[in-house]
């Protein structure tokens, strides 16, 4: 019999909500989090908004060791990771180390580090010729990415699977859809999954400048993530990160864990077309989906919410519109869908398992979060995107979706255990 993979234990960092308390307070509320950078000077630069976290690493009880060795993205997972397990209950001396693993994701790593070390290297950029003497000791922890999940697994002495998935925008679905696979073919008992991303640096926003895909509303920020609506003009780069405790759904139910949802379907598909670029017909997303819903054993009738990319350009909003019409037919026009990246900005490879969290929260408390921002629909993407305010529904299926630049396209489904027959 094939082994149910549950999350039994949940931790977040995002803008507007430090802990699953105050990020599921600020998604139903309808708030955004969005703001003028206030990380560096951002006065030169095209797109000046984005979602800063509020994150303060010694109240979150990380040691001056801990601080200085580690990237702000790897403070980030660890936290989340802490919290998670605490969430979850679990012992996690009583399981051999073989059987527990890691499987982070994140599209720039550690960023923040190495853009802070070149600049003291370099003396701002002034210098061509650099004195290796005022080399950070960590520079290796902050160049190879692999540091990140290394951290985490040291948190709980994880001895088994540890891996980093690198995917773009699609990093924190496949990251958590890969550990799922690991529990389920029987290569561990337990992962710690998830992804975090700190990506508000000056060369970030500088490269997303470059090709215009950030917005441009500099005098609004608390409304400039504008997904699905006619006005939009890019997405709001942001920070966060969210990490779950995965096990099999039998050693949860027989220890009495609280089970937040299944993770029942998961599939990426690439589209092999463009770096940037999207086909209007959503033909690649629409097969993750298709794909994810036959790995979960049920028809596209029975999604009751989606939980979309939803980042707020034109060619995304339009492409996944076309994948859900594709993947889901005439049900794609009664399943309400929502982004949150209109209220917690577009946290790059953080944002799947953001929004798996999202999702699961959902499920738990029978609410879809709305999208912010949300006043004028774009007369192409004509379904239902629940605006502006939080929806109460009992939901047993939801589908979360994640595009990345490269061309991938990721679907996970996520259902209520009662609602699940083995």
């Amino acid at each position: 019999m094939t082994r149910r993979v549950v999350i039994t234990g949940i931790g977040v960092r995002t803008p507007g909500g430090n802990g699953v308390k105050a990020f599921w307070e600020l998604l139903t509320s309808g708030r955004t989090a969005t703001r003028r950078i206030s990380l560096f000077d951002p006065s030169p630069y095209r797109s000046q908004v984005a979602a800063e976290a509020d994150f303060d690493p010694v109240h979150e009880g990380l040691s001056p060791r801990e601080i200085r060795r580690m990237d702000r993205a790897t403070q980030f997972a660890v936290v989340c990771a802490r919290d998670a397990i605490r969430d979850s209950g679990l012992e996690f001396e009583e399981f051999d180390p073989a059987r527990v693993g890691v499987s982070l994701g994140s599209a720039v790593a550690a960023a923040t580090s190495l853009e802070q070390e070149y600049l003291v290297l370099s003396d701002g950029g002034r210098e061509w010729l650099m004195d290796h003497g005022s080399l950070s000791p960590h520079m290796f922890d902050y160049l190879v990415p692999s540091v990140m999940p290394a951290e985490v697994a040291w948190t709980v002495a994880a001895e088994g699977p540890v891996t980093m998935v690198s995917n773009g925008c699609t990093s924190g679905i496949d990251s958590v859809g890969h550990a799922v696979q690991l529990v389920r073919e029987g290569s561990a008992d337990v992962m710690l999954a998830g992804a975090s991303d700190t990506p508000i640096t000056p060369i970030v926003v500088a490269c997303f400048d470059a090709i215009k895909a950030t917005t441009s509303r500099n005098d609004d920020p608390e409304h400039a993530s504008r997904p699905f609506d006619k006005s939009r003009n890019g997405f709001v780069l942001a920070e966060g990160a969210a990490m779950f405790v995965l096990e099999e759904y039998e050693h949860a139910r027989r220890r009495g864990a609280h089970v937040y949802a299944e993770i029942s379907g998961y599939a990426t598909r690439c589209n092999a077309y463009h770096m940037t670029g999207l086909k209007t017909d959503g033909r690649e997303m629409a097969e993750a989906i298709r794909t994810a819903l036959d790995e979960a054993r049920i028809d596209g009738t029975a999604i009751d919410y989606i939980n979309a990319h939803g980042s707020g350009t034109k060619q995304n909003d339009r492409h996944e519109t076309a994948a859900y019409k594709r993947s889901l037919g005439e049900h794609a026009r009664r399943a309400p869908i929502s982004s949150i990246k209109s209220m917690v900005g577009h946290s790059l490879g953080a944002i799947g398992s953001i929004e798996i969290a999202a999702s699961a929260l959902a499920i738990e408390n029978g609410v879809i979060p709305p999208t912010a921002n949300l006043h004028e629909r774009d007369p192409e993407c004509d379904l239902d995107y629940v605006p502006l305010t939080a929806r109460e529904q009992r939901l047993g299926t939801v589908l979360t979706v994640g595009s990345g630049f490269g061309g991938f396209q990721s679907a996970m489904i996520l259902r209520d255990v009662a609602s699940v027959t083995t």
